[in-house]
């Protein structure tokens, strides 16, 4: 069972690699950053997936077999405006002035730091949503469920997706108890195979981030609670 006032859907991302050591580790690693991540190994299987349905970011590499990547952002850009970030080895200055005249919206050098390359996307999400949308918030707490920006005091957090979703879960239901399960099911979903204790290690991230004084509270034998005090 999950809440009835779900959190906002986590960021959909296509990669669109056809080295699949590269593709499984840029999969794995966004998803632990909260990510819904679908991959492609070829040009033709991108814009298959993207056509099923429209991610909200695209990793596209530029080498590719058959279409290469330049050839599927033109296509892309033919019926989409979604945010397109372009991986590839060649760091030629033609090659980036192809990929950002053509309709990429940024452009990143093989090898990268994943930390770097996750910053980027970030932004990227960013600029497509320029409109602030629904703003919750509790004690001094805020957070813009469409920018997926929190502060506290007026001070902005750094999160990652997955933070954000459980922050999101939290002040949707000020002052409740939730479950370590409901959370699980919330925030990753039914479908999560792994150790329910990585709620534990979120909620541990989450009050580092927010400071003092502590608003997450434990409450025992039921699971966590936004509240200004321990009840």
């Amino acid at each position: 069972m999950t809440l009835a006032d779900a959190p906002t859907a986590a960021p959909s991302l296509l990669v669109v690699e056809d080295d699949q050591g590269i593709r499984d580790y840029l999969s794995l690693g966004f998803h632990y950053e909260g990510f819904r991540v679908r991959t492609a190994a070829t040009g033709s299987e991108a814009l298959a997936e993207a056509a099923r349905e429209e991610p909200d970011v695209v990793l596209l590499d530029v080498m590719l077999p058959g279409l290469d990547g330049f050839a599927v952002l033109r296509a892309l850009r033919e019926r989409s405006q979604v945010p397109v970030l372009m991986l590839t080895a060649r760091d030629g200055v033609d090659d980036r002035i192809a990929g950002l005249t053509g309709g990429a919206d940024d452009y990143l050098v093989k090898p990268f730091h994943f930390g770097e390359l996750v910053a980027r996307v970030h932004a990227l999400l960013r600029r497509a949503q320029p409109e602030r949308g629904r703003v919750l918030s509790y004690a001094d707490v805020t957070l813009d469920t469409d920018l997926r920006e929190a502060t506290r005091a007026g001070r902005a957090l750094d999160l990652s997706p997955r933070a954000l979703s459980l922050l999101e879960a939290l002040l949707r239901h000020p002052e409740r108890a939730l479950s370590k399960s409901l959370l699980l099911d919330t925030v990753w979903g039914p479908a999560f195979l792994g150790d329910d204790n990585i709620v534990e290690v979120y909620v541990r991230q989450l009050r580092r981030a927010l400071g003092d004084p502590d608003l997450i509270h434990t409450v025992r034998g039921v699971g966590y609670a936004l509240r200004l005090k321990a009840a």
